[in-house]
């Protein structure tokens, strides 16, 4: 897959943007990126499209700026000179595609059918947006298309939302979504861009999923974390099993047999996707990782550890 699609899924929504005035391209920019999401698809509808890409692109280069709704091969031609880094349409036109393949820039046309996947397939095709999503059956008719063309990841947008955005990225076929609920025509125009800010925070969070999975507690020995164990299971009964480095009251206490990281033991935050959440908190929070802790499962980044503590607990992610 193209390397600017492979930066798009790690950081896993792409607010969809319609601009009026240029002018606020910049603090939108400035919004998206402090919410933790440094990506936009500025939609090509308006007469400001061009300069705000401009802008964006200028003022903040390592953005992910793209142009969407591009019609003909002139639009596009006006979005690459503005520093768009990819380009995305509502329908598959063959001509305009071609074009963008021959400039190097990555092109995402709409579909949502099979015929539609087999002309985007023919065109050298990787990845395509499934739009209207929500309209053509959603999640369902994805996973439904998906299966007869193993190769291809979706974009899906159309009607994507906090409250269903968590189905669609389930699907490991699904590259990122593109949605617009954090990034309201309304607040735009009034120049809400601290609502901007928070809506779109509360978008990754919600992407990401963070919950404490298990507390794991540094002990001796394996006798000792089996016992401390047991001790929970009588007071609250937390049924105890052990594995090979540990025990476990429930699911939420992990008493280890020896000392491992942390000065006092270990957090693990649960997410639905490791991937993306390393990338924001490596780009967003300037969190560092101990790249050798790194384990994956069945091909996905599995558990990796933050550097450092936290009130003498070592912090590492892991999937749901």
């Amino acid at each position: 897959m193209n390397e600017v699609l492979s930066k798009i899924q790690k950081i896993g929504i792409v607010p969809v943007v319609v601009l009026d005035d240029a002018k606020d391209a910049k603090p939108l920019a400035k919004a998206l990126i402090d919410g933790g999401l440094p990506c936009a698809e500025v939609t090509f509808r308006t007469d400001a499209a061009e300069e705000s890409i401009k802008i964006m692109t200028s003022e903040y280069p390592d953005m992910l700026v793209g142009a969407g709704t591009v019609l003909t091969t002139e639009q596009a031609d006006r979005a690459i000179a503005a520093g768009a880094k990819f380009i995305v349409a509502p329908g598959l036109n063959p001509t305009v595609v071609k074009y963008c393949i021959d400039k190097g820039i990555p092109m995402v046309p709409g579909v949502n059918n099979p015929s539609d996947i087999e002309a985007a397939l023919s065109l050298g095709l990787d990845a395509v947006k499934f739009f209207p999503a929500e309209q053509s059956g959603g999640i369902k008719m994805i996973k439904a298309l998906a299966a007869p063309y193993v190769n291809l990841k979706f974009m899906p947008t159309g009607g994507i939302n906090a409250d269903n955005i968590c189905d669609y990225l389930s699907f490991d076929k699904i590259i990122a979504c593109g949605g617009s609920w954090m990034v309201k025509k309304d607040l735009v125009k009034e120049g809400k861009f601290d609502e901007i800010r928070a809506l779109t925070e509360e978008a990754v969070r919600t992407m990401l999923g963070f919950y404490v999975k298990h507390v794991g507690i540094n002990l001796n020995s394996k006798d000792d974390a089996y016992n401390t164990c047991k001790t929970f299971e009588n007071l609250f009964g937390f049924t105890t099993r052990s594995i090979p480095i540990s025990s476990f009251a429930g699911g939420q206490i992990e008493v280890m047999n020896e000392p491992g990281p942390g000065t006092h033991g270990h957090i693990a935050i649960g997410t639905n996707s490791t991937e993306r959440a390393v990338n924001y908190l490596e780009t967003v929070k300037g969190v560092k990782f101990v790249e050798s802790s790194k384990t994956y499962k069945d091909g996905k980044l599995n558990l990796i550890y933050l550097e450092g503590e936290i009130g003498g607990f070592a912090i590492h992610l892991v999937l749901k």
